[in-house]
């Protein structure tokens, strides 16, 4: 008889500076200082289960949207690139709320560490939320899966940058803190908020509102000034996660 259900374990789990689902890419490669490590999970977390791996370039996730409520997903979704407006179905779109939570993320695969008896996968720019579970790791075969004559309607292209990212004096300050521990965080900054994070339905009646983001240890706090030519998005301070209230 053939079997309807499979119970899913994660055999790893990522960290990546992502702390949140709000400001997290909407795909991998478009923040490159957005890094990741895959800490594979035992038993599962042996030599042998990565043998061999070091030798393809990428590779495929299968993971959980675990920020997700279960159960809310629709049949129509509305994607953040058609401007929020236009409805399409939930299987011709990338949505997080899906009739099944599951994910699939493509990333560059920079280096496998085995560290006092754990495994880990340093990839490269990535689109998942810190502490994500991966149920899968597939290698990527060139041959096979890419596909250079390939149409993907609304997301042909990667999306434009929104918005133009700008510093207060304080922000500045503390960017040349952070960035002893962190190098390029100013530029990892300006990639996360460039891509416009907010919802759709708020670009057009959020002037003078201040947003919060989970980056690494710190929430970052931020506002979109509007002038004649363009939006631009200003970090005014960085709090560490402590000073959060």
């Amino acid at each position: 008889m053939m079997q309807t259900h499979l119970t899913l374990m994660p055999i790893a789990v990522i960290h990546t500076p992502y702390k949140e689902k709000f400001a997290v890419p909407r795909q991998p490669n478009l923040v490159p200082d957005g890094k990741g490590k895959i800490e594979l999970l035992s038993p599962y977390n042996t030599v042998e289960c990565v043998r061999g791996l070091e030798a393809f370039s990428h590779i495929w996730l299968l993971f959980q949207f675990h920020q997700i409520e279960m159960g809310k997903w629709q049949p129509t979704v509305r994607p953040p690139r058609l401007g929020g407006n236009k409805r399409i179905g939930v299987f011709a779109s990338r949505a997080t709320h899906r009739p099944n939570p599951i994910g699939l993320s493509k990333v560059a695969l920079e280096r496998i560490v085995y560290e006092r008896g754990r495994v880990l996968l340093e990839v490269g720019s990535v689109d998942l939320v810190d502490g994500t579970p991966i149920f899968d790791i597939k290698p990527y075969l060139a041959y096979a899966d890419n596909e250079v004559a390939a149409h993907s309607s609304f997301a042909q292209e990667k999306p434009h940058v929104s918005l133009d990212v700008i510093f207060s004096e304080k922000a500045l300050l503390q960017i040349q803190k952070i960035s002893v521990k962190i190098p390029n965080f100013q530029r990892f900054l300006v990639d996360v908020l460039a891509q416009d994070p907010r919802p759709a339905y708020q670009k057009n009646r959020s002037q003078g509102r201040i947003y919060g983001v989970r980056l690494y240890d710190f929430n970052v706090r931020w506002h979109v000034i509007q002038n004649t030519l363009l939006k631009s998005a200003e970090i005014i301070e960085i709090l560490t996660v402590d000073k959060i209230k």
